[in-house]
């Protein structure tokens, strides 16, 4: 694998490195070690899939509160999605900062999304599928979100939203005064 640390410390591209013959090709795409190695965290409690059906799907901005904060590693592994990670860690530099990145099925990179971020992101194809590796479970009472068009983050979605769900457009509007998360 091939680590690419992004503008936001903490964020990270994963490239795949393949190992190809007559047969195709080989490649890890998460190993504990190697995460472990680039101070990333290499626990692994589930693996969820999200289907997406149409272009314009927007799905977030979405992280759990601590103690259930979690970090993630988002995979395109059908369509298109530019996927957008928000900086909301007390004390960071790039606190309410966010940075986005187009994943596709075809480029076949990997984001790693650090506990202390909110998620969340736009189809540019239809039939897009999403693959999150979670570090930590699922905890309804811990769920939280934020508003994927508050005017604080002023996030440039590439495309009309064509479908989002009732709760993520009911998600408060962000405040910087606030200690959402613990550093």
């Amino acid at each position: 694998m091939i680590f690419t640390p992004a503008r936001l410390a903490g964020l990270v591209l994963i490239d795949l490195e393949r190992h190809e013959d007559d047969r195709g090709w080989f490649a890890r795409s998460w190993c504990a070690r190697e995460f472990a190695a680039h101070g990333l965290d290499p626990r692994l409690a589930q693996v969820s899939l999200s289907f997406n059906r149409h272009r314009g799907t927007l799905r977030g901005l979405h992280y759990q509160r601590p103690p259930h904060a979690e970090a993630k590693l988002v995979r395109c592994i059908r369509g298109v999605l530019w996927d957008v990670a928000v900086d909301l860690r007390p004390g960071s530099p790039t606190r309410g900062e966010w940075q986005a990145f187009e994943l596709t099925a075809a480029n076949e990179r990997a984001l790693y999304i650090p506990e202390g971020f909110a998620h969340g992101f736009q189809t540019l194809a239809p039939d897009t599928e999403v693959l999150y590796m979670i570090s930590a479970f699922h905890a309804p009472e811990a769920a939280a979100g934020l508003r994927y068009d508050d005017p604080a983050f002023a996030i440039s979605w590439p495309l009309p939203v064509a479908s989002i769900s009732p709760r993520d457009t009911a998600w408060p509007a962000w405040r910087a005064d606030a200690e959402i998360l613990p550093v």
